[in-house]
């Protein structure tokens, strides 16, 4: 089951002929016209070809580190200049992060998914705070508070769904770790009383690890007892149907207007039900009433998470969602949005088009590539990824909501 947040990226111009030949051609390899070089020999170096491609044409220098004879980046930026010459796209802002992840990726081996992963969808899913640290982020300061874009499961690839804003400092700290490393560093510091550990609080540990469970497909017993300590992100994929139920119930209190009477809600779980989720939805609905009637919806959204904090309300919770099955929490969503009960312009949407160009099957690699560029004989680094809301969308396997992934089924895209 996912939840995404929908909407079709728009079309834009920053596409290289390569990529646009991509989406065209059902993913077909993209060649490139080259007119001084020959072309590139894998698909790595065409890859590598592209970027470059792509930094001529919105007249970008890359990389020192990649300026040296014979590499497919100086190659590309190469061509591209002796086609685009002066007449070149503007440089924004999203434009430079969209170079840097697939820089980024490339050098590491890992998938990107071209057609979607634009510049205008990384402006899309732009947040103002970090979902992790709760912080402000900055643009180009050169501090932990700066914002960039990574992927949510790191055992998928820079594709649409997989990708959130986070401060650079929240960043770092993810590293490469998955959701139960999040959760283990969580319960460390609480134990032994650490404080931190790679500059995170167990509490931003915890958060993290929620974040990185929505795009991770989990049996439904883990997904049903986590605590939902954050909400999805804008265009965030949640794979997992317990959560998507988890969600769609607290964004009752979210949404503009009166919320739906709690009666309503119940009359959709079975009848045994019943009365534990109105006392769940009595003790969130006292904990909308207490971020006050003119709340910000930011001040609200945090008034929400910090409800999923209280052990009480997760041990009514867990009651509910451990006495349903996966297949039973996809079928009463299906419930909420028929009843109009869920945010509006939800749709269902197969799994394996929700996870599309995820590459779950190779871990997040790229197809043809190892585990990345041999760094010391090509002389690459890797650059730092730097980047800049609506609430996401589910996906079922049932349900997507865009974050979560599940075995087969479909997914409910906004």
């Amino acid at each position: 089951m996912l939840i995404s947040t929908v909407g079709t990226v728009p079309a834009d111009n920053h596409r290289s002929p390569a990529l646009c030949a991509t989406a065209v051609l059902a993913r077909r390899p993209a060649v490139v016209a080259q007119p001084m070089l020959d072309r590139p020999g894998s698909d790595a170096d065409r890859t590598g070809f592209e970027i470059g491609w792509d930094h001529a044409h919105h007249r970008l220098v890359p990389p020192a580190d990649h300026l040296h004879a014979g590499n497919p980046v100086r190659q590309g930026w190469e061509a591209g200049q002796a086609v685009f010459g002066t007449r070149t796209l503007q440089a924004t802002p999203q434009v430079r992060k969209w170079l840097q992840l697939r820089l980024g990726a490339w050098l590491r081996g890992k998938a990107f998914e071209p057609v979607g992963v634009t510049p205008a969808f990384l402006k899309r899913i732009a947040v103002p705070v970090c979902p992790i640290t709760g912080g402000l982020l900055t643009q180009g300061t050169g501090t932990g508070s700066d914002a960039s874009v990574d992927r949510v499961n790191n055992r998928a690839g820079y594709a649409v769904g997989n990708l959130a804003v986070m401060s650079t400092h929240a960043n770092r700290a993810k590293s490469e770790y998955d959701w139960e490393d999040a959760v283990g560093f969580a319960r460390q510091i609480e134990r032994g009383g650490l404080g931190e550990i790679d500059g995170l609080t167990a509490h931003q540990w915890s958060r993290l690890a929620v974040l990185m469970s929505f795009c991770t497909p989990l049996p439904h017993a883990q997904a049903a007892a986590l605590p939902l300590l954050v909400l999805p992100p804008a265009r965030l994929r949640v794979l997992n149907p317990a959560q998507v139920l988890q969600i769609l119930l607290t964004l009752r209190f979210m949404q503009p207007g009166q919320p739906a009477r709690a009666d309503r809600l119940a009359a959709l779980f079975p009848p045994a039900l019943r009365t534990p989720v109105l006392m769940l939805m009595v003790s969130l609905l006292s904990r909308r009433i207490s971020a006050g009637t003119g709340a910000r919806p930011a001040a609200v959204q945090r008034a929400m998470e910090a409800a999923w904090a209280e052990p009480a309300i997760l041990r009514r919770w867990q009651a509910v969602a451990a006495a349903l099955t996966s297949a039973q929490c996809e079928r009463i969503v299906e419930r909420l949005v028929a009843h109009r009960l869920a945010p509006s312009g939800w749709r269902c949407l197969p799994l394996d088009q929700a996870t599309e160009g995820w590459a779950l099957e190779t871990a997040g690699r790229a197809a043809s590539s190892g585990e990345g560029l041999d760094l010391a004989t090509d002389q690459r680094s890797v650059p730092a990824v730097a980047s800049p809301s609506a609430l996401p969308t589910p996906v079922r396997s049932g349900i997507r909501m865009r974050g979560a992934a599940t075995a087969a089924g479909v997914a409910w895209l906004r």
